[in-house]
């Protein structure tokens, strides 16, 4: 047996609790981010998210439980934490007055840089960012939104955090700004640990190696995207194209499975060709057993085959809808009046 250790987690959450007067933001949360993951961190509005990443920011105490960063407790070694940690808020104010290099000089500064390497830090992010020495000198307050964010990003990046929280970082953003922030992401992967909290589901899907999930307070669902779609979404869609007639296909799929639905078919060109969209609730497996059973039938000349995966959307929908309906059901009990019997 190996007695090497396993590196310590960057962060660690251990029962995390928050109350505001009468809400409960967060109900003993729990959960652990290795160094180099970019973790997306996903929820309706008022899930607890921003409440957690301030927590983690000590921008806010927890009411109770433990949160560590890079092995430093939050409770007892703020100050020594924040070291650490680069945070972009939603809303993320700049001074409008400065140029873009001035802010930048002035936030190394606060946060202890000096000399050549505070010169290096302010060359390497502004070229991370994307931002050009046109840009460098321009007013913040001329800046289009894309390029504001970009700055706010630098300057999270100033210090070499070993932990970046981005709350909302694209919101607003084209495509193309979208995708520098990525790029941004992508390229100190491995290096640097990333909580990505954002609305835009399509872009966490497509950066993020794990999603953290949570409603009303509390984590519903959390790993990778294939093992959230194995857990929450039971059946697999799958596309056929072929030349065969629909209830011969029909026929042999529902022989391998009785249940398979056939839920559309579509011309996809004059030869004659169409598009048949099952529905199998046997899993994978079964779906790879229908393939191959076509495949060494000469009846059908399929030209194509597609297994249709659940978008991180609908995984959503699915793990915080059953959270959304128990929620309710407490409620309701609570404003039940219960009379005696006689």
């Amino acid at each position: 047996m190996s007695n090497e250790r396993k590196p310590l987690p960057i962060v660690e959450v251990l029962n995390l609790r928050k109350r505001y007067r009468s809400t409960e933001a967060l109900r003993g949360i729990s959960f652990s981010i290795g160094k180099g993951e970019i973790v997306g961190f996903l929820g309706p509005n008022g899930a607890g998210k921003s409440t957690t990443l301030r927590i983690l920011s000590g921008l806010v105490a927890a009411d109770s439980g433990e949160a560590k960063v890079c092995g430093v407790d939050l409770a007892e070694e703020e100050g020594e934490v924040r070291e650490h940690i680069g945070y972009l808020a939603e809303n993320n104010p700049l001074p409008e007055d400065f140029r873009v290099i001035e802010y930048l000089k002035y936030r190394a500064s606060l946060k202890g840089l000096k000399g050549s390497r505070k010169r290096e830090r302010i060359k390497s992010v502004l070229e991370i960012c994307d931002l050009e020495r046109q840009i460098s000198e321009k007013r913040i307050g001329n800046l289009s939104k894309g390029f504001r964010q970009r700055v706010g990003i630098a300057d999270s990046l100033l210090a070499e955090p070993r932990l970046i929280i981005l709350d909302e970082p694209t919101i607003g953003l084209d495509p193309r700004q979208s995708a520098i922030t990525r790029k941004m992401m992508e390229r100190l992967r491995g290096e640097v640990s990333f909580i990505l909290s954002s609305h835009i589901l399509s872009e966490v899907e497509a950066c993020c190696d794990r999603m953290i999930i949570l409603s009303h307070g509390q984590i519903v669902a959390e790993g990778t995207l294939l093992e959230l779609q194995k857990k929450f979404i039971q059946s697999v869609a799958f596309e056929i194209v072929s030349k065969a007639k629909k209830i011969e296909l029909q026929r042999s799929v529902r022989r391998i499975d009785p249940q398979c639905e056939l839920l559309q078919d579509d011309p996809v060109e004059i030869t004659g060709r169409r598009r048949f969209t099952f529905n199998c609730t046997k899993g994978q497996e079964t779906v790879e057993l229908i393939l191959r059973t076509l495949l060494e039938s000469n009846n059908f000349e399929i030209s194509e085959f597609q297994v249709c995966r659940p978008d991180l959307e609908t995984i959503f929908l699915k793990a915080t809808k059953q959270n959304w309906q128990e929620m309710d059901l407490l409620g309701r009990g609570k404003n039940k009046i219960f009379k005696p019997q006689n």
